[in-house]
């Protein structure tokens, strides 16, 4: 009877413990994108508070973009001499401060809280994945899948209510809205920083930083996957509306059909990593979302228009599974917790500078062509690319094969 007692005890035990590390990873997770969702809709209000121009205000997205490309390959050291938690933990006092920087209503305030978030933000981009890694090792895929839906679900309601509260308040306080769930993620972050640690070491690793990576084939591929589908995302997100408007389409309505992609991408956000942590290797998911990435773009390129709704759905569908499945790479194509971190910083670091430089050199292709379709051409060009690579990366194999 004993020891049936103390089995139940320590049963429970794990089990709060599992619950409030998935809900400290919700509560990450949502830090990760609410900063950045909330400046978009809220634009003119920024620009025209603090008279500053359209290029300048249009910058205020790139920047981050810009942080993740440089400080991500940074992240697994820091963490290593840091620890993992308490690296999360600074990182999230250091979103906190960017956020009410930010909020403050000075341009130089506005462009230096910015910079500090993107920094912040970059590292809970590398080191979460190889965090779950580390931590429970065996249940990396239904972690992901929580993780990547939080992110979606908050990114999406911070942009949906940013607007409203700058009409109600002001800028500066839609701003300031992201800090809500920096705190709450903060306070429910502080048991991490008090139980059971494994250090993020090196110690076992083959690898010797980027230049064992840059020379595996593995590797690349894993990084020219993420920089793919992340150009297509941030372009997508930038241009589709305008695209849909040149086609006939209301504003209004083009602004809820990119909705209607971001929310389509959901259910594959959660469901892609469950089912690619079973899998010998990942290629059937491959060709998933490549068909689906090739149907939504061939209906946005031949303008039919009458059917966007379901080329959203599509290319929503198309975005989750790429993310996601990108995200797993870290874990699935490496054998120790630091070099998923690696090669988590290595390709993100890639992967967001393509982000970043997508969306002007779009723009700039539109403007010199003056046209929609060689653009359009340019989405189906970069889904192919995406589709070589996640097909090699999806390969049953590690970076040191």
């Amino acid at each position: 009877m004993a020891k049936s007692s103390n089995y139940q005890s320590k049963k429970i035990l794990l089990n709060r413990k599992v619950i409030l590390f998935s809900l400290s990873i919700i509560l990450f997770a949502m830090t990760l994108r609410t900063p950045l969702t909330v400046v978009g809709p809220i634009t003119s209000f920024i620009r025209d508070g603090l008279g500053i121009s359209n290029v300048l205000a249009g910058f205020l997205t790139t920047i981050p973009l810009l942080a993740f490309a440089v400080v991500s390959p940074f992240a697994p050291r820091i963490a290593q001499r840091f620890g993992m938690e308490w690296t999360l933990f600074y990182s999230l006092l250091l979103l906190i401060a960017g956020i009410v920087l930010r909020s403050l209503g000075t341009t130089s305030l506005l462009l230096l809280g910015t910079v500090l978030i993107g920094i912040a933000i970059s590292f809970g981009n590398v080191l979460i994945p190889s965090f779950f890694k580390m931590r429970y090792p065996l249940h990396i895929g239904i972690l992901t899948g929580i993780y990547t839906v939080s992110m979606n679900l908050s990114s999406g309601f911070a942009a949906g209510i940013s607007y409203s509260v700058a009409t109600a308040t002001n800028w500066q306080m839609a701003l300031g809205i992201a800090i809500l769930a920096a705190i709450v993620g903060i306070i429910f972050w502080i048991p991490q920083l008090r139980g059971e640690k494994v250090a993020l070491t090196s110690s076992t690793s083959k690898g010797n930083g980027w230049a064992m990576l840059i020379r595996s084939p593995i590797a690349l591929a894993v990084m020219v996957a993420m920089g793919m589908q992340s150009f297509l995302f941030y372009t997508m997100a930038a241009w589709i509306p305008e695209i849909y408007i040149a086609q006939g389409i209301d504003a209004n309505h083009a602004g809820w059909l990119i909705s209607i992609m971001q929310f389509g991408q959901i259910p594959m956000t959660f469901l892609t990593p469950i089912v690619a942590a079973k899998m010998t290797n990942q290629r059937p998911i491959v060709l998933m979302f490549s068909a689906f990435y090739l149907l939504g773009f061939t209906g946005v390129l031949m303008e039919w228009t009458n059917y966007a709704f379901l080329w959203m759905i599509f290319l929503g569908f198309a975005g989750g599974a790429s993310f996601s499945l990108s995200m797993m790479f870290f874990t699935l194509r490496t054998t120790t917790a630091y070099e998923a971190a690696e090669l988590s910083g290595f390709a993100q670091s890639i992967g967001y500078l393509l982000a970043a430089i997508g969306p002007t050199c779009f723009g700039l292709l539109h403007d010199v062509t003056d046209s929609w379709f060689v653009p359009n051409i340019i989405f189906l060009i970069i889904a192919i690319s995406l589709a070589v690579a996640a097909y090699i990366a999806s390969s049953n194999r590690t970076i040191h094969d």
